[in-house]
């Protein structure tokens, strides 16, 4: 089984309220046993919702409590981005996960780059909250981005 973000899958979870469908990705991971999870809503956050970016580092610096996921109205929301990946995780130990694939660039769910805090556009190295917190504990993450790079599909071909 592998975990992938539902907006990945078409479900409505996206911030905006919309999906970020990737119809090839379920198409090549469905005989893997695919576990939809969005850690937002896992976290208590409705859908739609304002945008939130980490602010002071990445997904790890939050864990470590360093850094801040504030909304762009400056709500802090990091107790439910921390609340979100800790139920993710409960739910990969529970199945015995060890790989997931997550949305490119999301604070939650961001495996290489994610946005700066600036709500300005600008992406920084790191990944996001949820991401940091599998990664921490041995799970292998990937995003729809690296699964569309020729040598990461060597990862997704059937057992």
């Amino acid at each position: 089984m592998i975990l992938v973000s539902a907006c990945l899958l078409g479900v409505n979870c996206k911030y905006t309220g919309g999906n970020n469908l990737k119809k090839e990705l379920i198409e090549k991971l469905q005989k893997k046993g695919i576990v939809p999870i969005c850690p937002e809503q896992l976290g208590g956050l409705a859908t739609p919702r304002p945008p939130a970016e980490i602010q002071g580092g990445d997904g790890a610096s939050v864990l470590a409590g360093k850094g801040k996921v504030l909304r762009n109205d400056g709500k802090d929301v990091t107790e439910e981005f921390i609340k979100g990946a800790e139920e993710t995780l409960k739910i990969a130990e529970v199945l015995g996960i060890k790989e997931a694939v997550l949305k490119a660039k999301s604070p939650s769910c961001g495996n290489k780059l994610i946005y700066d805090g600036s709500f300005a556009g600008n992406k920084i190295k790191g990944h996001g909250v949820t991401a940091a917190l599998l990664a921490s504990k041995g799970i292998k993450v990937y995003s729809e981005e690296d699964y569309l790079d020729e040598d990461i599909k060597e990862v997704y071909k059937e057992d």
